[in-house]
Order: structure tokens, then sequence, then C-alpha cells
């Protein structure tokens, strides 16, 4: 449901959260009273190393790309020093990922205590370990207090980021012939008056989102939903009142608990029927496709923000793409000219008739070394100006550089697709059948390895 059938605005939500945190942090005696959110320090796919207080972004492969200890960015060279052997493995505990939005107001709390515990402002000895426990169990204390939640429900109007649309795309779906299915961690007390909100004043007629869904489970205690067989129990009125419920699940009932392995038989279909969209890459995408086979959707919201930067700064890539492609020509002309020397000096070259000499290679080198330099310097602003796209510290969500980030790699390892928003599908009629593009290998077209291909045949 949070983030998926229903937006926050992320700012409202995180700096309630964050203040929280901070509330119990300073009753628990942590002089935090002057600290404040700071959105721009953290974003989603990011990762807290553990071991060192550090907060990462990594490319695809696990390597260390982008870096702060505490609020203090790593430069190069240290960055380097501390990440030259190290790849990031998120099946360990020292790597914590930051898999959702409501990562954020904890993340940022944690960078700023990091810097507490290193001016020792703070008594004891901690680890940046238990310090990451210490901030997570707070987070955790603040969410089952229930104060925030109870603050949303009675003012949603600041909190909730409304869109008319994904009603909308759901009865599309529905009166297409899908089964529509809600599965949220969320609890009836929380989920029946936000969903209201957000659903039934864009539904027409007498209708509320209760009827727009055929089965509504909340409570649904994700991942164990698709691993465990938990029971499940019938809410039979507005308080919430639960009755024991065995058998198959009904439609235009609402249920707590329940399993994925019943809401299958329920429906008489197998996993390659369902398509199960969700905002947390862990409990919803992967242990969905891995436990259940279900298909899957991710849903990012930021790649909005992330796509409208890109477009903004498309003639500055452009001109940065141009650029890029004369310095590798450039570059493999003097790499070509050091061979053609290596080979003069070691006396085996391959065209005994050339007449150059080292010193007239030497003397072209320079002068290609001179136009890389002065090319650097106009490749150098722009690609910086690149790497900060819509975030200052951290860039592009689903980019490192010009790599894929860590994030980017889990979401093509376990998502079947992914969108912004629900709403999304509207661009879509609910009859369309979404292919996997064909997939590009580094030999394909005009790649550097086609150049075996015309030195074998001569085309």
């Amino acid at each position: 449901m949070d983030y998926t059938l229903i937006h926050y605005h992320v700012m409202a939500w995180e700096e309630r959260a964050y203040s929280y945190i901070k509330k119990r942090l300073n009753k628990a005696g942590w002089p935090v009273e002057s600290l404040q959110f700071k959105a721009d320090l953290v974003m989603r796919g990011l990762i807290i190393d553990t071991e060192l207080g550090n907060i990462v972004k990594a490319d695809r492969f696990g390597y260390v790309k982008y870096a702060f200890h505490g609020t203090t960015p790593l430069d190069y060279d240290e960055k380097k020093r501390v990440y030259r052997q190290t790849l990031v493995d998120l099946n360990t505990p020292r790597w914590k990922f930051l898999n959702t939005l409501f990562s954020l107001s904890e993340a940022c709390m944690y960078m700023q205590l990091v810097d507490l515990i290193d001016s020792d402002v703070v008594e004891g000895v901690m680890g940046y370990g238990d310090l990451y426990n210490t901030v997570r169990q707070t987070l955790d204390e603040a969410h089952m207090e229930g104060k925030l939640k109870e603050e949303i429900i009675n003012n949603p109007a600041e909190f909730v980021d409304l869109d008319p649309e994904i009603p909308l795309a759901l009865l599309d779906q529905k009166y297409a012939g899908k089964k529509l299915l809600l599965i949220t961690n969320s609890e009836w007390s929380y989920a029946a008056p936000m969903l209201a909100y957000a659903f039934d004043q864009f539904l027409p007629g007498k209708m509320t989102w209760k009827d727009l869904f055929d089965i509504s489970i909340v409570a649904a205690r994700k991942p164990d939903f698709f691993s465990l067989r938990l029971p499940a129990f019938e809410v039979v009125d507005d308080d919430g009142l639960l009755r024991e419920h065995s058998g198959s699940l009904k439609t235009g009932k609402v249920y707590v608990g329940g399993n994925a392995k019943l809401v299958e038989e329920s429906l008489g279909i197998t996993g390659e029927d369902i398509l199960y969209v969700g905002d947390h890459i862990f409990a919803d995408v992967n242990v969905s496709k891995s436990i259940q086979r279900w298909r899957t959707a991710l849903i990012i919201r930021e790649l909005e923000g992330d796509i409208a930067a890109a477009f903004e700064f498309e003639d500055r890539e452009e001109e940065l793409g141009e650029m890029m492609v004369e310095k590798e020509r450039l570059e493999a002309d003097f790499s070509r000219l050091r061979l053609r020397a290596q080979r003069i000096k070691n006396d085996y070259s391959t065209d005994p008739s050339a007449q150059e000499t080292v010193e007239d290679l030497d003397k072209r080198m320079m002068q290609l070394r001179q136009s890389l330099v002065e090319l650097d310097g106009r490749i150098s602003p722009i690609a910086i100006e690149s790497s900060r796209l819509n975030n200052p510290n951290w860039g592009l969500l689903m980019r490192t550089g010009k790599d894929k980030s860590h994030l980017a790699r889990q979401i093509e390892r376990y998502a079947d697709i992914y969108m912004s928003r629900v709403s999304d599908f509207l661009y879509h009629t609910p009859f369309v059948y979404l292919r996997s593009h064909r997939g590009s290998l580094p030999h394909d077209l005009a790649s550097p390895i086609t150049h075996i291909h015309e030195r074998v045949t001569g085309d």
C-alpha cells in the first residue's frame, strides 16, 4: 500500500519520522537537539557500511564509487584507499541496504550521529554497528508507538500525495477481467482510513476501495507471507473485529494474515499468472519472485525526478558523449604511436620500410597528449555536473557515474518491470502483452570487437 497505492510527500513524512527518532534519542540522553533532517544527504539505494561508519553508493559489481564518512564525503584517494580491496556484499551483515523511501530518516540520523561519536560528544564507546542498531531500534519503537501514523490519519492532506489516476488504472484492469489483490503489511486501523482517503473520492458512485479489490489482506507480515503458512482471519466490521477463517479466501472480503499459497489456491492460479506490484526490493519483489515465482513490478517514485533531470541535461549529455568519442579516438591514436615507438626501440617492427624515428613519434605523442589535456579540461566540468543530477551528493538513483548502480542491478535481477507509479499502467491498455527488449551484448553493432570481423573478412 505505502508508496505503491498511496504516495506520500517524502519530505513531510521523513521529517516527522526523523523528529520522532530525535525525540527518543534526546530522551535517552543523546545530544541531538541541534540536528536537522537533510534530504540531500541520503537517497534510496545507498548502503550503510556499519564497520566503518560510512554510507556508500556502489556500482552493479559492488565497487564503491562514492562514499561519505558521517556527513563528510571521502575524496577519491581516501575512498580508493579504504575500499580498494572491498566489494559490497548485501548477503553479509556489514552492509545495510537502504531499499525504501522509509529508510531516509534513519540514514540521515545515522550519518549525523557518526559525526557526534567521532567528535567524542557522545560519552562511552560505541561501535558503528551498534550505532546503526540503536537508530534502527529507535525508529521501530517510534512506529510501534503509533503516534506518527495517528498524525497522518488525522491530517492525511499534509502527508499524502494524491493520484486520482491510480484508481482509474485499477478500474481499467478490473473491468478488463483481472482480479485485483491488496496485500499490505499495514494494520487495518491504518490501512482502512488511508485507502478511503486516497481512493474513495475518485471511485464511481458509491464504490469504495473494498469494492475495488477482489481480495484484501492487511497485516500480511511480508516477507513471511510468501514463505510460511500463516493463518487468515476475516475482518468483519469497521472496528477491525476478527473472525477465524478456514478454506478459500472469498471475493469482496478483507483478511488479516494469510499466505501467498492460500491466495493461489483461492484463485485457482499459479505464480506466473500474478503480477505483484510493490516498492520494497526485498519484502516485495525479491521474495515473491524467488519463492512463489510471481511476476513482479517495482514502484520507484524517484524515477520521475531522475527522468526530468536527465531530459533537461540532454543537450549537455550529448555534448559530453561527443567529447568522449573524441577522447577515445585521441587515446587510440596515442596508443598506436606508442606501440610503434616500442617496436622500433626493441627492433621488432613489422614494417621495416617505415621511415619514422622514435623522436618523430615522441613529438607527435606530445601533441596528442596536449590535445587530451585540453579536452579533459572541457570534459571535467560537464562530467561532474552529470554525476550530480537530481542529487548534489549522489546523482541519479540508478546510475553510479556512467555505470548502473547497485540498486539498478537488484532491480534488473528481481523485477520483471518497473515504473514510477501504478497509474503508469494507463500508458498501455489493460490488454497489452509486455515483452522484454532484445538484450545488448558488448560485440553487437559498432562495438570495438567488430574490428575483429573487419580484420578477418576484410569488410
